[in-house]
């Protein structure tokens, strides 16, 4: 069931970008709301469809869905988790989209892995054959299994699964721990050493999030922005240095705005590492609608450049979610704007967008830069930042409601932005 939409007092502290814990409740229910939706099309376009799928198609879609609803029968929370999962939606996405034939036969295909994680989770008796493309089994969240086959035997032994590669000997085959979400294991998300080919996700210090250099649709295919950037594996060495960044930025935003911090915690559950395009270009960061969740971005210079990256993506997380719940603007025409951290100019929802996320971003660096307690380079490249932003963002809030493209609602929300914004100040010296 779709949650109702915010009642005009949380959509003005949203519109403020100030986190609040109702708020993150709701972006939630939201989120699992829609995956819900998209999962239903999916089954409907499988059985709308069958007569143009593959040999054998149809009949694994349908297994894999029934084993679906024996883990959700079993351990739901764990289910639920795992369909909200960020790669879960990037999945959805090329799925619903493939063009009938050998794309989407290959797309469906993946849903075997995913019921297989969804069991293992749950900790659900196995007997089963999964399809493991290009010789990989991809467990979303977890990790993924190098099988060096097509499709693997799955069966449960005690409280393992045993993964057995079609035709390979027993000495091929690899244990994993049957109810891989049981925080009593040890090791949770981690097979015993008896495993070799399986490389787990890195659980990021301080939180929940996981960095994701392994998933098949963590990044789309063809790569994201311009130019199009690609997943990377960080590899051992590079996830540490991810892991050490997250945990500097994490103790960096505690410091300056504890809400922020938390909110950052509540929101993002994926570090997506992505290459740089090109020598000499800056970092990047990046949210995918398919993906609420998850934060694509190159590895940024500092603990500094990484909170901004997470408080800046969380904001468009924050922002896609409401306007699914209540429409912000209309589709309108193909009208674009110059706003100050473009070079490109960009249509409405861009400008609400980027207006949003650089508003959350001048709000934090004016706490920043008034501060004593902060690293002394911190309050100065914030004071810097809230310096060039600042006007900027005064600029693209007076671009929105001149624009006749926003709702009657997301009218009220730029209002809210721009009181906001106004509180601010001009300069961060001006606050104290």
């Amino acid at each position: 069931m779709t949650p109702a939409p915010p009642s005009a007092a949380l959509l003005g502290l949203f519109a403020r970008t100030r986190p609040t814990r109702d708020g993150a409740v709701l972006l939630r229910s939201a989120l699992h709301a829609r995956r819900l939706v998209l999962l239903k099309a999916l089954l409907v376009r499988v059985r709308r469809h069958r007569a143009e799928l593959g040999d054998g198609v149809e009949e694994r879609f349908e297994a894999a869905w029934h084993l679906l609803e024996r883990a959700e029968q079993r351990a739901p929370a764990a289910v639920r988790d795992l369909l909200d999962y960020p790669t879960t939606g990037g999945w959805l996405a090329a799925a619903l989209t493939a063009p009938p034939g050998p794309e989407l036969d290959a797309r469906l295909a993946h849903f075997d892995a995913l019921a297989l994680t969804a069991a293992l989770r749950a900790g659900c008796a196995l007997d089963l054959t999964v399809a493991t493309p290009h010789g990989t089994l991809s467990l979303a969240g977890l990790g993924r299994l190098l099988t060096g086959a097509d499709r693997v035997a799955v069966r449960t032994e005690g409280r393992h699964a045993r993964i057995t590669p079609e035709g390979a000997g027993p000495d091929r085959a690899v244990l994993l721990p049957r109810d891989l979400n049981d925080p009593s294991h040890p090791h949770p998300g981690r097979p015993p050493a008896a495993a070799p080919h399986w490389n787990p996700l890195l659980r990021l210090p301080g939180g929940a999030a996981v960095l994701d250099d392994l998933d098949p649709y963590r990044v789309p295919r063809g790569g994201i922005g311009t130019p199009p950037r690609t997943g990377v594996e960080a590899g051992p060495a590079g996830r540490a240095v991810w892991a050490e960044r997250w945990r500097a930025a994490l103790r960096l935003l505690d410091a300056t705005d504890p809400g922020r911090a938390e909110e950052v915690r509540r929101l993002v559950r994926v570090l997506v590492p992505v290459a740089h395009a090109d020598r000499g270009t800056g970092p990047f960061g990046a949210t995918l609608r398919a993906a609420p969740g998850a934060v694509l971005a190159t590895l940024p210079d500092g603990p500094s450049e990484m909170a901004e990256v997470l408080v800046h993506e969380t904001q468009h997380t924050k922002l896609a979610a409401v306007h699914e719940l209540v429409p912000l603007y209309t589709a309108g025409p193909a009208t674009v704007h110059k706003v100050g951290w473009r070079t490109d100019a960009r249509p409405i929802a861009g400008v609400l967008q980027g207006a949003y996320a650089h508003l959350a971003l001048t709000d934090l660096w004016r706490r920043a830069a008034r501060s004593s307690g902060l690293p002394a380079p911190w309050r100065t490249r914030a004071g810097q930042q809230f310096e060039r932003f600042h006007h900027q963002v005064g600029r693209a809030l007076s671009v929105l409601l001149e624009s006749d493209e926003l709702t009657n609602t997301g009218r009220e929300f730029a209002r809210h932005m721009r009181q906001h914004h106004a509180r601010l100040g001009a300069t961060p010296r001006a606050l104290r």
